[in-house]
């Protein structure tokens, strides 16, 4: 249950954190030899739900409006998100056996490091509405880099909107919008795994890793959206470099 709680918690905060939740879901179990429930695939169905369920209580809002006024927003919203899904629907099987290696990802931690610090030194000048067609389908595609852990689908999503002259808040707007439908999708592909598999699971564990992930993701958004206002994403790179050290040094130490 303790692990269930730490892991939800984990989750909710690394989601939106440009620091990849998949790595740290992958990585700590790995780390302290938990094992069980916690460290399958199908506990992160839990986690994620419980994300997508911050995002839908944060963005709402958003989402009314873009059915009822911001069809145009929608429609970019839509597709940036074809990449993802297909590349999710057509790999997520090479990607769930061959690319949850830590050596893999703490090359992917300090590779898209050095893109969100790059990032930042571009012009920063669009709001969201002024997203247009190719700014739309280059985050789509850099979203679906997301799938290798490590990536972060927010802190690729969140750059390649920097690089297309979003501001940086703007950026992270578009980038939790666009990933509502991916979460809701890959969700719904594991739970349906889930029903058809003939294991039995704890469902209690998934209860507590479901709520926990969903109150620290709230929190989580709420966070990030007030830091990209004011600061850059350096912060976080850091925490990337430091985390890739630690993963090679247990990796050596192991060895």
């Amino acid at each position: 249950m303790t692990e269930a709680i730490i892991l939800g918690i984990i989750q909710g905060f690394t989601e939106f954190f440009p620091v990849s939740s998949t790595a740290h879901l992958i990585l700590f179990p790995w780390f302290f030899g938990w094992k069980g429930v916690v460290n399958t695939l199908t506990f992160d169905i839990a986690l994620h739900g419980g994300t997508l369920t911050a995002l839908l209580f944060c963005f709402w809002k958003d989402w009314v409006e873009l059915f009822t006024k911001k069809q145009k927003l929608l429609g970019m919203i839509l597709l940036s998100s074809i990449p993802a899904g297909a590349a999710g629907f057509l790999l997520n099987d090479i990607v769930e056996k061959s690319l949850r290696e830590p050596f893999l990802i703490s090359i992917m931690l300090i590779s898209v490091g050095f893109i969100m610090l790059a990032s930042e030194k571009a012009k920063k000048y669009k709001d969201i509405e002024k997203i247009d067609f190719m700014d739309a389908l280059t985050i789509g595609i850099a979203q679906a880099t997301a799938l290798i852990p490590g990536v972060s689908r927010s802190g690729i999503t969140i750059s390649a909107g920097l690089f297309k002259g979003l501001k940086r808040d703007t950026s992270a707007r578009f980038s939790f919008l666009l990933s509502t439908p991916i979460i809701a999708g890959a969700t719904t592909l594991h739970f349906k795994k889930l029903l058809t598999s003939q294991e039995s699971y704890d469902l209690q564990l998934f209860a507590v890793g479901f709520f926990a992930s969903s109150i620290t993701g709230f929190i989580a958004i709420k966070v990030l959206m007030s830091f990209l206002r004011k600061y850059p994403l350096n912060l976080f790179v850091y925490y990337r470099f430091i985390l890739a050290v630690v993963i090679i040094a247990g990796i050596w130490l192991r060895g």
